[in-house]
């Protein structure tokens, strides 16, 4: 890891104690617009490393958290700890622990989630947003929960997660199955969400049961890189990224007041063609509530598309910065 990312840097913030990396030129005024990149589940900012190095080259300021109860940044044991509140408050604390007003915010898988509610909850601490893979949803009109039990079964990841403990141990009894199963190209990933017969969709519980381990040929990372994951994963295990899902509950629940547009802010799109989590269809709706948005689709990527095919991820992040953000 030392190799690939910059040295590790430490932020006291919103109750925690924040895990960070930081590249590029950071200028000495409180003007600057450093680009934030929020990682998902099962993630840490190791995830960001191909476009850290890109984004640094070509002279921007970049910063990749360890997210609240990641790879370095403990979470405390409370699951609300975890809801939308605290999360975008993190980001919010780590732009005034770096002495600066806005940031552009880049999110993928949860981080998505989490980066497109900021110009909701801060928006005076925003100046552009990302989306990778995750598109700006409108809020439910009933419990978000409730719908995935009903559309998808109740043994889907993200309702399983619900249970207190069960899934957080059955992920951590063998972390290098568990980080294979999930760190897979998009045709592996694609079988995964259909649902056996009669069963759940994105039943990832009895998927790990049943599978025998064989990562190849659908291995996008090095054994080095995998590696990176496996060790923190089995230092900290997976609760605190669970505690994430664990609040889509409380998170909807508080969000009623917010607005449901997102306007006078530059906003662009990526999809993955074969991301079948967050499928490019999700997104469709998105030009209806985003003012100034722009959208693209990488081609022939999975759910991982900033370590899948990082080159076009790149090329698409900077051409949209270059033209939106200057240096």
């Amino acid at each position: 890891m030392s190799t690939v990312m910059p040295p590790v840097q430490r932020a006291k913030l919103n109750g925690i104690e924040m895990a960070y990396y930081e590249a590029g030129p950071r200028p000495k005024t409180s003007s600057a617009t450093p680009i934030v990149l929020c990682h998902g589940f099962p993630e840490l900012a190791f995830s960001w490393r191909h476009q850290i190095k890109a984004l640094a080259d070509a002279g921007r300021w970049v910063i990749a958290p360890d997210q609240r109860g990641y790879g370095l940044t403990p979470g405390p044991p409370d699951v609300t700890a975890y809801d939308m509140e605290h999360l975008t408050g993190d980001l919010v604390g780590l732009l005034d622990h770096l002495d600066v007003q806005k940031a552009i915010f880049v999110g993928h898988d949860w981080g998505g989630i989490v980066v497109w509610q900021l110009p909701l909850m801060h928006p005076d601490r925003v100046a552009g947003v990302i989306g990778l893979n995750t598109p700006f949803m409108p809020r439910s009109p009933i419990d978000p929960i409730a719908i995935m039990r009903n559309r998808f079964g109740p043994d889907m990841y993200i309702v399983w997660f619900q249970t207190p403990g069960d899934a957080d141990a059955t992920l951590a009894a063998d972390v290098d199955k568990t980080m294979r199963l999930f760190m897979r190209r998009p045709r592996a990933v694609q079988v995964a969400a259909e649902p056996a017969e009669g069963g759940s969709t994105f039943a990832f519980k009895a998927l790990l049961q049943q599978w025998d381990g064989n990562y190849q040929p659908d291995a996008f990372l090095s054994e080095d890189e995998l590696g990176v994951f496996i060790q923190a994963f089995r230092r900290t295990g997976f609760t605190g990224g669970i505690n994430w899902y664990r609040n889509f509950t409380r998170n909807w629940e508080r969000s009623g007041g917010l607005a449901s547009r997102i306007d006078g802010l530059p906003c662009l799109m990526i999809t993955a063609e074969k991301d079948a989590v967050l499928t490019p269809a999700m997104a469709e709706h998105m030009p209806a509530l985003i003012g100034d948005l722009e959208m693209h689709m990488v081609k022939d990527s999975g759910h991982w598309t900033q370590q899948e095919k990082p080159d076009e991820v790149n090329r698409l992040m900077l051409d949209w910065l270059d033209r939106r953000f200057p240096n």
